[in-house]
């Protein structure tokens, strides 16, 4: 069958052609000859389930606040949650009527997936099973798509984490550097067993993000290469319908807007689902990851065709199942695509799988203690609850660890008199740091990416048109507008780790004034700021790789870098502090204002 995904570990070489034969009711419906094929006027129906950015979320609990997960909207999330779902549709529909599949960023996001990559990781000799591992295989998951993050660890956690899944990983647009052959299974074939005849053949396209040749470059530059959506799914699509595949589903890894977060540094766009239904003839449907948010049902118009394609993505970390329902009809000798439509479940609906629970338990365990582990105290309390429209303390811990780090690593070297500056977002508004003893996971939720830590050299021209861009976040908002706060950000869509607040510096942000012309009264250490002169940003890597598309930062110059997370760095000072006292670290050094007034 071509390449045999377990066989690659940790090396970018490709040893052959890339394909994976899975499915429901595979093994049976491959031992039997097919049936003769049905009468004319016979239909099947099926349904193939999905997933997608579950980044790490086995059961319905948060690491970081030590309790069951719970939000605004009371959403759940987890694959304990999913499992139960899963089990129902199979249970209505007829286990060998549906498929499982998932659109990727499945091993980073909670502390328990970072557990087992670093803390204890899958790669040592003898090391354990990754914990989505273990439950996508016990759930019975039939295909993946790679995501962006699956790269976060390095390939050689990809590698054993593949080879530790049950199903093919899959990545068209995922290539061997040097050859440009396919560094994962591109695509998997699946029989379904139909009662009247001959087996439907469901294909499964995947496609993974453009942008981890970016966001990941410094563990997959030279080794992979990462082509746009739209070229490649060109290039699969009729090679799958000449194959003989009666359905063609792409899970895409991308977003369906069309929107790209890196600008034009790459020639791919990162959001491209729907261009990819528009412009790919042979498409039945799309099951949608990345982007975040929840759409039960989008159909496109494909343009060759003037058929629609029907896309769905399921909301993040196992809150909610999409269910294709395809409708078959038997015409001119083959299986033809009658209606499609889509939905998705909420996982709050339901309790956890008993069965998920007991195979994941120890896991859990050992995780819930490792972040329970107390690191320090801390004189007292600070919330991340203001931190996208106030300069809080605890956004200011952040940049003061950030900045005096790259201040002692520059030491003795030839920028070390450049003033160093920091950029931080607010990652998370529920993070906090209690009064008193300070825990692991305080520290650990102030930064839940695995992020880490560079320098860049910019101007302070550069700076300020850095800073002007950052604060497109903000509503534009008149002077004698009543003031809503939880009305001001987020402007088009913008999310809270898009906007960087820069410590180091002392300026205003008119939200009065368009985008573009908001940076007033930049100064640093009590003068305003020389557009000439030159500054040492602290950065993380995700910013400093072209993440969120902020100017300059991208090409600057690099003076230093770390392999460790930030989150690590953080964890790292408040051990050695001992004592986190803002008394140390915080000052106000930007706020709000409308025409030169403060807004708070």
């Amino acid at each position: 069958m071509g390449l045999d995904r377990r066989a690659f570990l940790g090396s970018s070489a490709v040893t052959g052609a890339a394909v994976a034969w899975t499915g429901a009711a595979a093994a049976p419906a491959a031992a039997a000859p097919s049936a003769p094929g049905p009468r004319p006027g016979r239909t099947y129906a099926f349904t193939v389930m999905g997933t997608t950015d579950l980044h790490g979320n086995v059961f319905n609990w948060d690491y970081f606040t030590d309790r069951e997960f719970d939000d605004k909207a009371h959403n759940d999330v987890g694959l304990a949650k999913i499992s139960t779902l899963v089990e129902q549709v199979r249970a209505e529909k007829g286990r060998c009527n549906t498929l499982l599949i998932d659109a990727g960023d499945t091993i980073q996001g909670t502390q328990l997936s970072y557990y087992y990559a670093k803390v204890d990781p899958i790669t040592a000799r003898r090391g354990p099973v990754h914990p989505m591992a273990q439950a996508m295989n016990a759930i019975g998951y039939d295909a993946a798509a790679l995501g962006n993050h699956e790269f976060n660890y390095g390939i050689p956690v990809l590698r054993k984490f593949q080879e530790q899944c049950d199903f093919p990983l899959l990545g068209a647009n995922a290539v061997d550097a040097r050859s440009l052959r396919p560094a994962f299974p591109p695509y998997s074939m699946h029989r379904l067993r139909t009662p009247h005849g001959r087996d439907v053949k469901v294909a499964v396209l995947g496609l993974t993000n453009p942008g981890i040749a970016i966001w990941d470059k410094a563990h997959v530059q030279g080794k992979m290469a990462f082509p746009g959506l739209e070229e490649q799914a060109a290039k699969y699509v009729p090679r799958l319908r000449s194959m003989g595949a009666d359905v063609v589903i792409v899970s895409a890894h991308s977003g369906s807007s069309g929107t790209s977060s890196y600008g034009d540094q790459l020639p791919y766009v990162e959001n491209a689902a729907g261009l990819v239904a528009e412009q790919v003839p042979g498409i039945d449907a799309i099951l949608v990851g990345h982007a975040h948010t929840e759409i039960p049902e989008y159909r496109v118009r494909n343009k060759a065709t003037g058929k629609d394609v029907v896309l769905s993505e399921p909301l993040k970390w196992g809150q909610r199942l999409t269910l294709f329902d395809f409708e078959l009809s038997w015409e001119r000798g083959r299986w033809s695509v009658a209606s499609v439509s889509a939905k998705v479940l909420n996982s709050n609906t339901v309790p956890e799988d008993p069965k998920i629970v007991r195979l994941l338990s120890d896991e859990h365990r050992k995780v819930v203690e490792y972040v329970n582990q107390v690191i320090g105290t801390s004189t007292q309390a600070m919330s991340s609850a203001e931190g996208p429209v106030k300069d809080v303390p605890i956004i200011d811990l952040i940049n003061h660890v950030q900045a005096e780090t790259v201040k002692g690593a520059l030491a003795g070297t030839e920028w070390a008199a450049l003033p160093v500056l920091s950029q931080a977002s607010c990652f998370s508004r529920t993070a906090v740091i209690p009064e008193g003893k300070v825990t692991l996971r305080d520290a650990a939720g102030l930064y839940p990416f695995e992020n880490t830590l560079e320098a860049r050299i910019l101007t302070g021209a550069q700076v300020k048109e850095y800073l002007e861009y950052s604060a497109r976040y903000f509503v534009r908002t008149a002077p004698d507008a009543v003031v809503d706060p939880a009305k001001l950000t987020n402007a088009e869509g913008i999310p809270d780790y898009n906007y960087d607040a820069v410590y180091g510096l002392v300026y205003d942000v008119d939200i009065a004034q368009p985008v573009g012309s908001r940076i007033t009264g930049l100064s640093f250490g009590g003068r305003p700021v020389d557009p000439q002169e030159r500054f040492v940003l602290a950065v993380n890597n995700y910013r400093a790789s072209g993440g969120g598309a902020f100017p300059h930062v991208a090409g600057a110059k690099q003076v230093w870098a770390n392999s460790d997370e930030i989150r690590n760095t953080i964890i790292s000072w408040v051990k050695a502090k001992g004592t986190v006292d803002p008394a140390g670290f915080a000052s106000v050094g930007w706020r709000l204002t409308r025409a030169g007034v403060p807004v708070f």
